[in-house]
C-alpha cells in the first residue's frame, strides 16, 4: 500500500473522513478505554443476508469467549458499505468513534490513518502471535509505514465468475471451461444470446460495474499491468487501459436492463432465475447459492474471471482500534475472537470467504471455500479496485464516478481521460 500524496476535497465521504479528531495518532495513547470495559461497540455494513449471518456466527464465538461483555451492533445497511461509511465518518468527525468498525483492509484506510484516527496494531499482532499465523504476503499488504491498522477476519476473492450450469449447457457451451481471453468469453456471450438467453450476464449498481471492471483491467493488462496502476508505474492513458475499456463496453451489451437497480444480491439472484449465464461477483456470493440449495459443480461452478486465471484479486473484511475508543480493552477482546482460529472459522463457514490463518483446515469449509484456499496459496495476489485494498477512498470514489457515467453514455474516450485525471489527483 502507498503513502497518499493526495487531498480529498470536493469529496464527501473522504472529506468527513479527513476532517475527523486531530488528536491522537498510531503511536500515541489513545483518550479512550476510561470507561466500564463490559460493552463494545462495533461498527459494520452488515445488516442483512448472509453477511449478517457471518457477523452472527462470530459474534457467538464472541458471547463464548467473552461472556462478561455485551456486543452492541452498530450496523448501518444499504449502499453496499457506502451509508455505513457516512455514517461513520461523521461520528468520526464528531469525536464520538464506536469501539472497533468495519473495512476493507489495504488502501481504504489510508484517509483514516492520514487523520490519526486509528491506533498502531503493531504490539497487538506480535501479543496474540498473528504474525505467526498470517501469511507474510498479508501482513505485507496490510503495513503501511512499519505499523499494521486493521485485523483481517477472512479473506475474499474478487476475480470470480459464477456460472449457471444449466443455461450454459443448453446453448451448447462447456460450463466448466473458462475462456482463455475476454475475446473467448464475448463469443461465448453472443452464442448466448443467440441461443435466446436475453441478458448473459447479470449485473448490478455502481460498484458492482467497477467490479467487474477492474476484472477487464487485469485480464487485459496482467497482473503486473493491473498493480502498476495503483504505483504509478503503468499509466492509465495505456493501450492496454484502451482494451480493456473497449472489452467492458462490449460486456455492458449483454447484461441486464436494469442492472441500475440491482444490489450485488439481485443481481445474483438473476443468474439463480436462470435469466443470465455468468455473474462477475465476490465469492461472498457462496452464501446465496448454497441458501438457494445448490451443489457447487452441479447447478453451479466457478472459475476465474476470463483471462485472469492464475491471479487472486483480493480484499479482506476487517477490523480496526480507533483513536479514542470508548471501551478499548473490550475492543482488543474483539478484535482476538475475530483473529482466533474459532471465530474465523465460524464467520467464514458462513460468509463464503476463506480464513487468513495459515493454520486452518481446508477439509472445514466446503468445495467452492477450497478451491479458493488452494488459489490464495499458489496463485499471484492482487488488490482488488472495487473493494478497498487497491486505492485510497478518495481516489477509488472518482473511478467509480466514472465508471458509472460510462454505463450512461458509453464514451470510451471520456473514460479514459477521467482515468488519467483521477491517478494524477491522487499520485500527484
Amino acid at each position: 500500500m502507498r503513502k497518499s500524496l493526495a487531498a480529498v476535497a470536493g469529496l464527501a465521504i473522504a472529506g468527513l473522513a479527513l476532517a475527523g479528531c486531530s488528536g491522537g495518532s498510531g503511536e500515541n495513547p489513545s483518550e479512550g478505554g476510561g470507561g466500564d470495559q463490559n460493552e463494545v461497540e462495533v461498527f459494520t455494513w452488515w445488516a442483512s443476508g448472509s453477511e449478517k449471518v457471518g457477523l452472527d456466527a462470530l459474534v457467538g464465538v464472541f458471547n463464548e469467549q467473552y461472556p462478561d461483555i455485551e456486543f452492541i451492533n452498530a450496523a448501518v445497511a444499504g449502499g453496499a458499505g457506502s451509508n455505513a461509511k457516512a455514517a461513520l465518518a461523521a461520528r468520526l468527525e464528531a469525536n464520538d468513534p464506536p469501539d472497533s468498525f468495519q473495512a476493507h483492509a489495504g488502501a481504504e484506510l489510508t484517509d483514516y490513518i492520514e487523520a490519526g484516527q486509528l491506533q498502531d496494531l503493531s504490539g497487538f499482532y506480535s501479543d496474540a502471535g498473528l504474525l505467526d499465523v498470517f501469511p507474510s504476503s498479508l501482513i505485507e499488504l496490510l503495513t503501511v509505514d512499519g505499523k499494521i491498522y486493521s485485523v483481517p477476519s477472512n479473506i475474499h476473492r474478487a476475480n470470480v465468475t459464477w456460472v449457471n450450469t444449466a443455461v450454459l449447457e443448453e446453448a451448447g457451451i462447456d460450463p466448466t471451461k473458462a475462456p482463455a481471453d475476454m475475446d473467448a468469453w464475448i463469443a461465448d456471450l453472443e452464442k448466448l444470446k443467440q441461443s435466446g438467453v436475453e441478458s448473459p450476464l447479470a449485473l448490478g449498481t455502481e460498484w458492482t460495474q467497477v467490479q467487474l471492471f477492474e476484472t477487464v483491467l487485469l485480464a487485459d493488462l496482467g497482473a503486473d499491468g493491473y498493480t502498476g496502476l495503483w504505483d504509478g508505474s503503468t499509466s492509465w492513458d495505456d493501450e492496454g487501459v484502451t482494451k480493456a475499456i473497449e472489452h467492458y463496453g462490449t460486456l455492458l451489451d449483454y447484461v441486464n436492463s436494469d442492472f441500475a437497480g440491482l444490489d450485488w444480491d439481485a443481481a445474483t439472484q438473476v443468474l439463480i432465475d436462470g435469466a443470465a449465464g455468468y455473474n462477475v461477483m465476490g465469492d461472498w456470493a457462496e452464501a446465496a447459492f448454497v441458501q438457494a440449495g445448490w451443489t457447487y459443480g452441479e447447478e453451479y461452478t466457478t472459475w476465474a474471471s476470463a483471462g485472469t486465471e492464475g491471479v487472486f484479486d483480493f480484499l479482506a473484511d476487517s477490523f480496526t482500534l480507533p483513536v479514542g475508543a470508548p471501551h478499548e480493552e473490550a475492543a482488543k477482546d474483539w478484535l482476538t475472537t475475530v483473529s482466533s482460529p474459532e471465530g474465523q472459522k465460524a464467520f467464514n463457514q458462513a460468509k463464503g470467504s476463506i480464513p487468513a490463518r495459515t493454520d486452518a483446515s481446508a477439509s472445514d469449509y466446503g468445495p467452492y471455500q477450497q478451491t479458493a484456499i488452494e488459489s490464495w496459496a499458489s496463485d499471484t495476489v492482487v488488490s482488488s479496485l472495487a473493494h478497498g485494498a487497491a486505492a485510497k477512498i478518495s481516489w477509488s470514489t472518482d473511478i467509480s464516478s466514472a465508471v458509472g457515467k460510462f454505463a450512461t453514455d458509453k464514451d470510451g474516450s471520456s473514460l479514459q481521460s477521467a482515468l488519467v485525471s483521477a491517478a494524477e489527483k491522487a499520485l500527484g
